[in-house]
């Protein structure tokens, strides 16, 4: 078997990332949505949710205790150093989900 091609797709809002995707799955390929890895990481009861909680406050959670993305995106896209923080508990975790199915998918 030949070495398998990885593909990086990366762009802006309405930049076309989801239809080149469904395009790619539609051929066969294996797709690993990193904004879906992201949702998952914030589940209510994961570490990832405990940490923004941490960091940030209650006041980031819905009524039911789920994460209130508009309020945290309102308190850490005018804050560069919360934004940081948000990312640094964020993005470690989705690079190692994303490379776990990406390996998995390679087997």
């Amino acid at each position: 078997m030949g070495c398998r091609l990885r593909i990086g797709l990366t762009g802006g809002i309405g930049s076309g990332k989801s239809e080149v995707s469904r395009l790619f799955a539609g051929h066969g390929a294996t797709v690993i949505d990193t904004d879906l890895i992201s949702r998952e990481l914030v589940e209510p009861g994961q570490p990832a949710l405990q940490e923004i909680i941490q960091a940030f406050g209650t006041e980031v959670l819905d009524t039911e205790g789920r994460l209130d993305r508009h309020q945290l995106r309102s308190r850490v896209f005018t804050n560069p150093e919360q934004r940081h923080q948000l990312e640094s508990i964020l993005h470690p975790r989705i690079r190692t989900r994303a490379l776990e199915l990406a390996n998995t998918a390679d087997t």
